[in-house]
C-alpha cells in the first residue's frame, strides 16, 4: 500500500496534538518513474517524471510554505537502509520546520497551496511524513536533555 495523502483521521489525531508548539515533520519521497497528473492537467502530456513534478511541486508551494513560517532544516539523498526494510527505498528526505503545529494546518489550507499539491500528488509513488516535537540536542547521543 503506498501513502501519499494523510488520512482524514491522521489529520484529526494530528489537530488533537499540542498546536501551539514548533515542530518539525520529518518527509521520506519516491518518486513515480512518470509523473501521473490528471488526464485534464495541463503537465499530463509533457511526460514529466516524478522528480519533475516534485520540483514544481516545490516552487508551487515556496510561497504558501513561507507564509506559514516553514523552513527546510534538512536535505539529502538516501543512499542505503542501514536497519529497516531493504525494499523500503527513498529517492529524497528532508526535514522541514513549522512555528506550530497550527502553521502547518494553516498551509494545507491555504489555496495556493492546494493549487500545488496536484503537483505532489503526480510525482510521488509512496511517501512518509513524520510529526515530531521540536527539542534542542540531548545531553549526549541519543538522549533526551532532561533539565
Amino acid at each position: 500500500m503506498n501513502h501519499v495523502d494523510p488520512t482524514r483521521e491522521v489529520m484529526a489525531v494530528f489537530r488533537d496534538l499540542p498546536t501551539e508548539r514548533p515542530i518539525a515533520m520529518i518527509n521520506l519521497l519516491r518518486f513515480r518513474e512518470h509523473a501521473d497528473y490528471p488526464a485534464d492537467h495541463p503537465e499530463h502530456a509533457r511526460g514529466l517524471s516524478g522528480a519533475d513534478a516534485y520540483r514544481l511541486y516545490g516552487k508551487a508551494a515556496q510561497a504558501p510554505f513561507q507564509r506559514a513560517g516553514g523552513t527546510q532544516i534538512w536535505l539529502g539523498r538516501p543512499e542505503l537502509t542501514v536497519i529497516g526494510p531493504a525494499d523500503e527505498t527513498w529517492d529524497l528526505a528532508f526535514i522541514a520546520a513549522y512555528p506550530s503545529g497550527d502553521a502547518f494546518v494553516g498551509m494545507l489550507r491555504d489555496p495556493e497551496y492546494r493549487q500545488a499539491v496536484i503537483h505532489r500528488q503526480a510525482a510521488v509513488l509512496d511517501s512518509r511524513l513524520i510529526r515530531c516535537e521540536m527539542r534542542g540536542p540531548g545531553a549526549a547521543f541519543g538522549e533526551e536533555d532532561r533539565a
